[in-house]
């Protein structure tokens, strides 16, 4: 039997609507093998762009940083 950390709460959460494209860090990096997989990048470059496209809280102090998922796969589209 493996032992399987919980997800993010956002990844059970979040809306699939789109009207907030961001989801947290946490769930980011939970499907980055995923990713490199399925798209055929290295795991550094997936992991920069996940920093680059984190944005702080609201108003600099309400809720948790945030991947902005629109632009992550804008960018990730145009390296594959």
């Amino acid at each position: 039997m493996s032992t399987r950390l919980p997800s993010p709460p956002d990844a059970l959460t979040a809306s699939g609507s789109s009207l907030d494209p961001h989801i947290s860090v946490a769930f980011a990096e939970e499907q980055g093998a995923r990713v490199t997989k399925a798209r055929n990048l290295p795991a550094d470059k997936l992991n920069q762009l996940v920093v680059k496209y984190t944005e702080g809280r609201s108003l600099g102090l309400l809720g948790e940083e945030g991947v902005n998922v629109v632009l992550l796969n804008r960018a990730v589209g145009e390296l594959s």
